[in-house]
C-alpha cells in the first residue's frame, strides 16, 4: 500500500467526517451521524469513490475504540471497578447467552441451516463499545446508573468476543473439540499472563515517570500516554485477545496513579481523531445501494433487534432488582447492533457458516443501528422516567449520579512555595478545595492539609473539567509562566464566570494583559519583594540609628552666665 495514498485517503474522509459531521452538529445533532454518512459517501461501496484505502483505515481506525477503553480504563481504577458490583458483569453475561438463544430462534425459520441461525445471534449479541460510551461520555451519564450498568455489560461482551469467534470456527467446522478445547485453554493462559504483565509493566512505567519534572518534561507524558494505549493494543492482539480489552485493562491499572488524569488529556487527541476514522471507516462498510433496495428486510431486522435488545436487557436489571426507571435506561442504550458483528461476520464468512447476503444483512443492520442509536442513547434517561411514570414509579426512583464529583469552592493551581502560602487560610477550615500541581511532591503535600489534588496541566480542557474547576468560587493560580496563566484565566472565564480570579504575577509587565484577562487581583512577585526589601531596609535604618544614638553620647550644655558678670 502506498502511504502516500493512504495518507491522502485519512486526509479526505477526516475532512468530509469535519464537514459533515459539523453540518450535522450544527443543527443539534449528534457528530457520529455525520461520520457515518461520510463514510458511506466517500468510499465502499455505492459511494463516490474518493477513498479507496478502506481495509487500510480500518485497520488503524480499530485504535481509536481501543484507545476510548484505555481512557475509560484511567477512570474506572481496580478500586472503582469493583463499586460497580457484580449485577452488570453478570447482566452482560446473560444477556450475551439469552440474545444469542432468542436471535437463533427467530432466525431459523429463514436460514438455511441451525448453524447459519446460531452464527446470526452471535453477530447481533454484542452491542456498540464505541458508540455507547462515547456518547455517555460526552454526556457525563457514565456515572449515571444505566452509565455504570451499560460499561459492565459492554466491558463482559468485549470479553466475550474471543468465544464468540470460536464459536463461529466450531460452527463452520473449522476445528476439532480437543483443538477447540486446546485454544480455549490457551486463551486463558495468556490472558492471565497478559495481564500480569500489563501490571508490572504499568507499574515500572510509573515509577520512572514520577523521578522526572513534569513540568519541564511535559512531552514525556504524551510520548508515555500514546506507548501505554497503543502498545497494550498491540500486546493485546498478538496475544488473540480484544485490543480493546487489554487497552482497557492497562488504562485501569494506570487509573490509581497520580498520572491518570494527566494521561487521559494527552491521549485524548489521539483518541479523537482515531475514533472519527473508526466511524468514517463503519460507514464506509455499508451498501447504501443494497442498503436501499432491501430496505423493508433492514428495517424489520432492525425494529426488532433494537425492540430484542431493550426487552432481554431490561428483563435482566428488572431481575436484578434494579428500578423500571434504570433497567429501561440500560436497556435502550444497549439497543444495537456492535461493531463486532463486523468481525465475527468475516470469520463465518471464512468458515462457510455466514452467507454473502447474510453477512450484508447484518453488516447493514449494525450501520442503520448505528445511526438510530445517535439519537437513542441520549434519550435513554428519559425514557427510563417515561417507562417508570407507566409503571407508577414513585418521585425516589428517579436517576441520580451514583458517584458525585467533587465540586470544589476554591482551586490552587500550582503548590509550590507560593501555592502552600496562599491556602494557609483554608486549612482546617471545611472549604472544598481542589490543587492542580504537575509537581508529585505538591499534590502529596496539597492531600496531607486534607486538600483534593489531582497531578495535571490546568491549561488542557479535560483536566480543568475532571478536576470540576467549572464549580469554583475562587481560583487562585500561583503558576510563574505568565503564558499558561493567560490560558487557565480565559478558560476559567469562559467556563466559569462566576470564579474570583486571584493570579501571581512574576514580573509587573505582565499585570496589565492579567487586568485585561479579567483577573480581579494580582499579586505580584516584583511588587513584594520590593516591599520586603523596602521592610528589611527601613528596618536596617532604624536599628542603625538606635546603635548611634546609643553610642555618641550626649553634647554637655554650656554653663549658664552670670548676670552680675553682665
Amino acid at each position: 500500500m502506498d502511504l502516500w495514498l493512504l495518507l491522502r485517503d485519512i486526509v479526505v474522509l477526516l475532512a468530509g467526517s469535519l464537514l459533515v459531521g459539523g453540518l450535522f452538529a450544527r443543527f443539534g445533532q449528534s457528530p457520529i451521524v455525520g461520520y457515518l454518512f461520510a463514510g458511506m459517501l466517500l468510499g465502499g461501496p455505492g459511494s463516490v469513490g474518493a477513498v479507496t484505502s478502506q481495509h487500510e483505515i480500518e485497520a488503524v481506525a480499530e485504535l481509536g475504540v481501543a484507545l476510548l477503553l484505555f481512557s475509560l480504563g484511567l477512570e474506572f481504577s481496580v478500586a472503582r471497578l469493583r463499586k460497580l458490583g457484580p449485577k452488570p458483569l453478570l447482566g452482560g453475561t446473560v444477556q450475551v447467552v439469552v440474545t444469542i438463544l432468542v436471535a437463533a430462534a427467530a432466525a431459523y425459520a429463514f436460514s438455511p441451516t441451525a448453524a447459519a441461525a446460531v452464527a446470526f445471534g452471535a453477530m447481533v449479541a454484542p452491542s456498540s463499545t464505541a458508540v455507547v460510551l462515547r456518547i455517555l461520555m460526552e454526556r457525563g451519564q457514565i456515572d449515571m446508573p444505566h452509565g455504570r450498568n451499560s460499561l459492565g455489560v459492554l466491558l463482559t461482551q468485549d470479553m466475550a468476543v474471543v468465544p464468540l469467534a470460536l464459536l463461529m470456527t466450531v460452527l463452520g467446522a473449522g476445528g476439532s473439540p480437543g483443538e477447540i478445547a486446546g485454544e480455549v485453554g490457551r486463551l486463558i493462559l495468556v490472558a492471565g499472563g497478559l495481564t500480569v504483565g500489563l501490571y508490572l509493566t504499568t507499574t515500572v512505567a510509573v515509577w520512572a515517570l514520577g523521578r522526572l519534572t513534569l513540568r519541564q518534561n511535559r512531552e514525556l507524558t504524551v510520548a508515555f500516554a500514546a506507548v501505554a494505549g497503543l502498545g497494550a493494543a498491540w500486546v493485546s492482539h498478538a496475544a488473540g485477545i480484544s485490543p480493546a480489552l487489554g487497552a482497557f485493562v492497562a488504562g485501569m491499572m494506570l487509573g490509581s496513579s497520580d498520572f491518570a488524569t494527566q494521561i487521559r488529556a494527552d491521549i485524548s487527541p489521539l483518541q479523537v481523531i482515531l475514533l472519527t476514522l473508526f466511524f468514517g471507516s463503519a460507514g464506509m462498510v455499508a451498501d447504501p445501494i443494497w442498503i436501499l433496495s432491501n430496505w423493508y428486510l433492514v428495517a424489520a431486522v432492525v425494529a426488532a433487534l433494537t425492540v430484542g435488545k431493550l426487552a432481554i436487557v431490561g428483563a435482566i436489571f428488572r431481575a436484578f432488582g434494579q428500578t423500571h426507571r434504570t433497567a429501561a435506561a440500560t436497556g435502550l442504550a444497549l439497543a444495537q447492533v456492535g461493531e463486532f458483528a463486523f468481525v465475527l461476520g468475516s470469520v463465518g464468512r471464512s468458515g462457510g457458516v455466514v452467507s454473502a447476503d447474510q453477512y450484508s444483512l447484518v453488516v447493514s443492520a449494525a450501520i442503520v443501528s448505528f445511526f438510530a442509536s445517535a439519537f437513542l442513547v441520549p434519550a435513554a434517561p428519559r425514557f427510563g422516567s417515561f417507562v417508570a411514570r407507566k409503571f407508577g414509579a414513585p418521585a425516589a426512583d428517579a436517576e441520580q449520579p451514583t458517584e458525585g464529583g467533587h465540586k470544589p469552592e476554591v482551586a490552587i493551581i500550582g503548590f509550590g512555595p507560593a501555592g502552600r502560602i496562599a491556602a494557609q487560610p483554608l486549612v482546617d477550615r471545611g472549604v472544598r478545595t481542589t490543587v492542580l500541581d504537575l509537581n508529585r511532591h505538591g499534590v502529596w503535600d496539597a492531600r496531607r492539609l486534607g486538600f483534593a489534588a489531582e497531578l495535571g496541566d490546568a491549561t488542557q480542557a479535560e483536566i480543568f473539567d475532571h478536576a470540576g474547576l467549572r464549580h469554583c468560587e475562587a481560583v487562585v493560580i500561583t503558576i510563574p509562566h505568565h503564558t499558561d496563566a493567560l490560558m487557565i484565566i480565559q478558560r476559567v472565564r469562559t467556563l466559569a464566570p462566576q470564579a474570583h480570579i486571584i493570579v501571581r504575577s512574576r514580573y509587573q509587565v505582565h499585570e496589565d494583559a492579567f487586568a485585561a484577562a479579567g483577573v480581579d487581583a494580582t499579586a505580584g512577585d516584583e511588587k513584594a519583594v520590593g516591599q520586603r526589601l523596602a521592610a528589611h531596609l527601613r528596618l536596617w535604618l532604624r536599628n542603625r540609628d538606635a546603635r548611634r544614638k546609643a553610642a555618641d553620647p550626649p553634647a554637655e550644655s554650656p554653663a549658664p552666665e552670670d548676670d552680675a558678670a553682665g
